[in-house]
């Protein structure tokens, strides 16, 4: 029996972009000592204290099954959460609970569009997205931000790409590249959803890793709260990666939709993880900037150590990630990523993992322990220069 096309063909018949990881974790399993600096993961647990809450509720007897949307009190504290970050007026029928972001992403997706509908992203992208696209029956088309502009895509570019398209993928804090979108930017986004009758679906589970200047929420811009599915999660705020708490934020009208989906896919998320969810949300500011701070330090620091070196590095202002230009060693992304780990041991990502316009850039996960990064990244800077000289 052969499975569905629809299944068979997620990664459009090329890579699924996790290559130099699988390639790193089997040299590990082998007893190579090698500087992971591939997915974002924190190199910090979750906190003892979200644990300790999540037991204590698992004991209490919270294990049956969960409210489908969410707890009452968790989706009211993401709702508080939303308002007090965007000005936007939420309240907890604007709110599902999903098992992560990834969840929320493939939710909207089908709330948004039918099959055979045409979905635009922006290239570069998180690996997942065209794959997520192409799960919901719809066309995944890519529109390329460029490395010249800064990785800000460009009003114009989506305005033609859009013809005819149902949603459009964007991602802010955004990974791979760090970069965050300007408010001249997200104007020209909600100017072509306008035009367009659009749905934006904003990927924002990177707003807390934030270290200059101000993330705009597509929600927050006039006329644009009705036509916004935004997805979050605790993942990166909380270093809660493997718990899988995530949220979808919208009209009302569209979550009892989405809760709907929750009814014939997951079936919700367990109870003692949405009150840990809930106690880590009660812990506040502080306690984000504490679990964020070891990011924020390593960004600068790599980021200023690099400069110093004279290697390009795209102008990145949030994240967990850096991404380095390599072109001029005239190696794509791909050929160093290999050459770094087979020759170094490092593990970095391949800018071609993250789609075409970002071909030539490593991104580098800044989740190690800041002496063993900066060793890596000393040696990095090497292997670009001595290879540039080759080139030239």
């Amino acid at each position: 029996m052969e499975v569905s096309k629809r299944i068979a063909g997620l990664t459009g018949g090329g890579s699924d972009g996790w290559d130099i990881l699988r390639k790193s974790r089997e040299m590990i399993a082998a007893g190579v000592d090698v500087v992971e600096l591939t997915i974002g993961e924190h190199d910090r647990r979750t906190e003892p204290e979200i644990l300790d809450e999540m037991a204590r509720s698992a004991r209490l007897g919270h294990t049956g099954y969960a409210a489908l949307p969410g707890t009452d009190t968790l989706r009211d504290a993401i709702a508080a959460r939303v308002s007090e970050r965007t000005g936007v007026a939420t309240a907890r029928e604007n709110v599902v609970v999903t098992p992560g972001a990834q969840s929320a992403l493939f939710a909207a997706h089908v709330a948004a569009c039918d099959p055979g509908d045409v979905a635009l992203f922006i290239d570069p992208y998180y690996a997942t997205y065209p794959g997520t696209i192409r799960g919901v029956g719809a066309v995944a088309r890519a529109v390329s931000a460029r490395a010249e502009a800064g990785f800000q895509p460009d009003a114009r570019d989506l305005d033609a790409a859009a013809k005819g398209a149902r949603s459009l993928l964007i991602n802010s804090p955004n990974n791979p590249t760090g970069v965050v979108y300007t408010r001249e930017t997200m104007d020209g986004i909600a100017d072509v959803a306008k035009a367009h009758d659009l749905w934006i679906i904003s990927d924002e589970v990177y707003d807390t890793q934030l270290w200059t200047g101000a993330h705009v929420s597509p929600r927050q811009l006039p006329g644009m709260a009705e036509r916004c599915l935004v997805a979050g999660s605790l993942s990166k705020s909380h270093a809660m990666t493997g718990s899988r708490l995530g949220w979808i934020v919208g009209p009302a009208e569209a979550m009892e939709h989405v809760e709907n989906l929750s009814t014939h896919t997951t079936y919700g998320v367990p109870g003692f993880i949405q009150d840990a969810g809930l106690f880590a949300l009660q812990q506040g500011p502080a306690f984000e900037e504490r679990i964020g701070a070891p990011f924020r330090r390593r960004h600068a620091a790599v980021l200023a150590y690099l400069t110093e070196r004279g290697l390009p590095v795209v102008p990145s202002s949030a994240s967990m990630y850096l991404m380095v230009d390599v072109r001029r060693t005239g190696l794509s992304g791909e050929a160093f990523a290999e050459r770094l780990l087979g020759e170094h041991h490092i593990a970095v990502m391949p800018g071609e993992s993250f789609g075409h316009a970002a071909a030539g850039h490593l991104r580098v996960a800044l989740t190690v322990e800041d002496s063993r990064l900066m060793d890596a990244i000393r040696t990095l800077a090497n292997v670009v220069e001595s290879l540039s000289a080759d080139a030239a």
